[in-house]
């Protein structure tokens, strides 16, 4: 079933607040308040096995630690909802959406996905000879039953024989995992980090009976693989584009805007102002503090699922899905007459882990709102490049359908005076990285 509610989410019971900027806070202290609970989280898993008979954890122990505390950001990552479901089920009540009206092509049509891998050999011959109804909500409770749902969390009770759906939450997974259609379209194995851009997030929540009209009509105008994280925070609506989560290993900051300085800041927001999970988060250049419920349930799994992303690669360009020599060519371009390797640098594609830049270098400004102006940062980081190819459409508001639209769109306003054949030639090797 296609994606839904995201790890993103609306209509959380926070007030919308007026951005301001105050000075920014000291971002070294929460970094090594960061990195001391990855070594914790690190040295326990070390503690159960890995270390070695001196006492000390040997090599051997600590890639045995990393690799397990990467098992567990991976489970995480597919499954764990924070305790969202009292955001998801008690508010917005898309328990009784679900079991009522979402039938798996229902759920299909708002991006929702279903794992193969998941289905029983029983289930996967009933889908396929079509003796199994995909027009039933009933075979959506199955489905999230067996926790084949890509990024949503459903419990469901027998009672007198029947399942019923209790209660439903999402996960990380719902926006930042898509799979591979080897199975039929919407259904076949995960693939964690490649942003759903089928996912329509505002259409989904738009569903809840919670949800008054004008809020729907805002939702249902933000379209398939946008999502706006600002949203109940400010009370604008600017949906960018679902980021991938995947290739992020050696940068620093990486949302659009550069907000915090590595993934558990952003994972903690979303989880929490989001998601609806039970937790705290606060960004003080924004004038929030969030506690969602008394107990914590976000903090201790941050340390681990930050390890899953950044073990999670940039899938590499499709077989013959490229023009190796325009690439070489674009390769030269990329360095030379498109200026593009001043911001686009070194092995990440971008200058995010030193640099930010004023909305004025965007190639999507000028736009009201500005995303930017609604960030802690007020400015935009360089979007590594690396996977390019995977995520169409480009820019964070996703206003450029194509590689060739994104060079274009610079050699117009940069005045690059790049040929037809130049432009095609950097398209080219933007899909080799």
């Amino acid at each position: 079933m296609k994606k839904q509610l995201s790890a993103l989410t609306l209509e959380t019971d926070v007030q919308p607040v007026r951005l301001r900027q105050p000075a920014r806070p000291r971002m070294p202290r929460r970094r090594l308040a960061n990195a001391l609970i990855t070594a914790a989280a690190v040295g326990a898993a070390a503690a159960c096995g890995g270390s070695s008979g001196g006492g000390g954890t040997d090599a051997a122990g600590t890639e045995a630690a990393q690799k397990a505390l990467v098992e567990q950001g991976k489970q995480i990552f597919r499954f764990d909802t924070f305790g969202d479901e009292a955001k998801w089920t008690d508010h917005l009540r898309m328990h009784e959406v679900i079991a009522s009206s979402v039938d798996p092509l229902t759920a299909f049509s708002v991006g929702l996905k279903v794992d193969a891998e998941a289905l029983p050999e029983a289930v996967a011959n009933g889908i396929r000879n079509g003796t199994i109804d995909l027009k039933s909500p009933a075979t959506t409770v199955a489905l999230l039953k067996l926790n084949a749902v890509v990024g949503i969390k459903g419990t469901v009770e027998t009672v007198n024989g029947v399942d019923r759906l209790t209660r439903v939450g999402t996960t990380c997974a719902l926006c930042h995992s898509t799979v591979d259609n080897s199975f039929a379209p919407g259904i076949g194995k995960r693939l964690d980090g490649w942003p759903n851009r089928d996912l329509n997030p505002g259409a989904i929540i738009a569903l809840s009976p919670a949800i008054d009209e004008a809020m729907k009509k805002v939702l249902n105008a933000w379209g398939a693989g946008k999502y706006d994280p600002r949203n109940n925070i400010d009370g604008l609506s600017k949906p960018v584009v679902i980021p991938p989560a995947f290739g992020l290993a050696g940068i620093h900051r990486i949302t659009f805007t550069g907000d915090g300085e590595d993934i558990m800041y952003w994972n903690r927001y979303v989880a929490v102002s989001q998601m609806g999970g039970l937790g705290s988060v606060s960004e003080p250049r924004l004038n929030i503090s969030i506690t969602n419920g008394t107990v914590d349930l976000v903090t201790s799994k941050l340390p681990a699922l930050q390890a899953y992303q950044l073990s999670l690669g940039a899938p590499p360009p499709p077989a013959g899905s490229f023009d190796p020599a325009a690439a070489l060519r674009g390769k030269a371009l990329f360095e030379g007459a498109g200026r593009c390797v001043t911001c686009h640098s070194g092995p990440t594609f971008t200058d995010a882990n030193s640099l930010l830049h004023p909305p004025g270098d965007s190639m999507a400004e000028p736009e009201s709102p500005s995303y930017a102006s609604r960030s802690a940062t007020r400015q935009y980081r360089t979007t590594p490049l690396k996977g390019a190819w995977q995520h169409p459409p480009y820019f964070h508001d996703g206003s450029a359908a194509t590689l060739s639209d994104v060079v274009t769109t610079y050699n117009t306003k940069r005045g690059l005076g790049l040929s037809s054949q130049d432009i095609a030639d950097l398209a080219e090797y933007l899909k080799s990285l």
